[in-house]
């Protein structure tokens, strides 16, 4: 039964990756879990189980997407991207900096792969206006790309692997978000950082204002516009009242696309239903096969060796639990894909028996791992393959060896600035509460200035070699 729940897994992620013939990544998955059914791997009341786990996530998903995608209809997001650039006042590093922190507000937000697939041809499509070479687009792609998993921490709807997490854990939204916002400043910090000194020498000094549209010239319709913002506002606030309200977030994410579909579809250039259509549907299904997948290695016992790992990382306590689990974690997402990673992780998470502070830890860390870790190989999320499918379909190149340089490079210091902050932050909230409110405060403080003062660090830092600077 293992050998086959081993070889039902390998099949299903090798057609996942390679997608041959064009196969849908849905049909994939759904194929490896009908495998799974019908070899006995699984029951159907474990397919019964998964559906309960993942309708929330997915559904969630695909209503931000929508989200997004109306909201790039309308030129929200060129409108936000045209004001951060111009605010840099031609300033190449600056600018630079901007694009990063555009990128991890736009994915905090909307999630991450909403982010990765509107902001870099937003990107792309500003070289020319700024007169650049497409050589010299590379840093900047190369960040969008990275920034919106890095930063893909804070809420629950920011990444599926996060919604999925908060639902098998019981996880409410804003409990959610005061656990990984800490983490997510130190992530984006770190981010900053690296992607400054690893390609400061590619960046250009003065950048060229002049060809720059306006950002009220990126809006396609004003009256839409303004009530973009408003249903946002209600969005948000709706988000982190549904853990009070008992309701499901997809439910609300679901309730502001449709208020979005239709408004848009008003706009005479504008179709809803092509917006429809256009969202990545076969997530849906990608998710729940996928899963059912997994699940088949849980019962036939393929993940207890895992179970144990975990177990003797708990026994060292929390610090121990955070770091180990999150590179384990991390190293799993780059070599398998993160969405099955971050499944047989959590499922082997909730078997170790672990409690308290220790269980935070180890969930919260399989999230940061499973949403960093991917960046170190192109095969690590999908995300990342469909963004350099669409960067050479425009003809910038990049390599999967420059890829998984430069992705490791990136990925192992922001990897640990994030657990870092994950167990200071889990340790703070353990002292008594006036205390624990002091230091909360003094921690987001220190992560915000931190922030601030890296893009100065980083320009003052004194000009050593390093890899893929040239």
């Amino acid at each position: 039964m293992a050998v086959i729940a081993a070889l039902i897994f390998l099949v299903t992620l090798v057609l996942v990756i390679w997608r041959p013939g064009g196969l849908g990544i849905g049909w994939s998955a759904c194929l490896g879990a009908l495998f799974a059914l019908f070899s006995g791997v699984v029951t159907l009341s474990d397919v019964a189980e998964v559906a309960g786990i993942v309708w929330n996530a997915t559904l969630a998903f695909i209503a931000m997407v929508l989200v997004s995608l109306a909201l790039e209809e309308i030129g929200f997001f060129d409108w936000a991207s045209l004001h951060v650039i111009r605010m840099a006042r031609g300033n190449g590093k600056r600018t630079f900096i901007s694009v990063i922190l555009l990128g991890a507000v736009i994915s905090a937000f909307f999630n991450n792969d909403g982010a990765i697939l509107i902001i870099t041809p937003i990107v792309l499509a500003m070289v020319p206006a700024l007169r650049l070479p497409k050589t010299a687009a590379i840093p900047f792609v190369v960040a969008c790309g990275f920034i919106a998993d890095a930063a893909s921490l804070p809420l629950a709807i920011s990444n599926l692997t996060n919604i999925m997490t908060a639902d098998l854990f019981g996880i409410g939204f804003a409990e959610y978000a005061s656990r990984m916002a800490v983490p997510n400043l130190f992530s984006i910090a770190a981010s900053v950082a690296v992607l400054s000194l690893c390609f400061r020498r590619r960046i250009p000094h003065r950048l060229d204002l002049t060809q720059l549209r306006t950002p009220g010239e990126a809006v396609r319709d004003k009256r839409l516009f303004r009530l973009s913002w408003a249903i946002l506002a209600v969005l948000a606030a709706a988000c982190f009242a549904s853990e009070w309200l008992a309701v499901p977030v997809s439910f609300v994410a679901l309730a502001a696309a449709a208020m979005l579909l239709a408004a848009v579809s008003r706009h005479p250039e504008i179709s809803a239903v092509r917006l429809i259509r256009s969202a990545p549907w076969g997530v849906l299904f990608f998710s729940f096969g996928m899963y059912v997948v997994v699940y088949g290695l849980r019962n036939a016992g393929l993940t207890d060796m895992l179970t144990g790992a975990i177990r003797g990382l708990a026994d060292h306590g929390l610090a121990a639990a955070a770091a180990g689990m999150g590179f384990l974690a991390a190293i799993l997402s780059a070599v398998m894909n993160n969405l099955p990673a971050m499944m047989t992780d959590a499922l082997a998470i909730r078997e170790s028996g672990a409690q308290g502070a220790v269980l935070e830890a180890l969930v919260y860390a399989n999230v940061i791992g499973a949403n960093l870790g991917p960046k170190m190989t192109p095969i690590g999320s999908l995300a990342t393959l469909l963004w350099l499918h669409m960067l050479s379909r425009r003809g910038i190149g990049i390599t999967w060896g420059y890829y998984c340089k430069v992705g490791v490079i990136l990925t192992i210091p922001t990897l640990a600035a994030s657990l870092a902050g994950l167990i200071l932050w889990l340790r703070a909230l353990r002292v008594p509460e006036a205390l624990g409110w002091l230091a909360g405060i003094a921690a987001v403080v220190l992560a915000a200035l931190a922030l601030a003062a890296v893009a100065g660090a980083a320009r003052n830092k004194k000009q050593r070699k390093i890899p893929f600077s040239r």
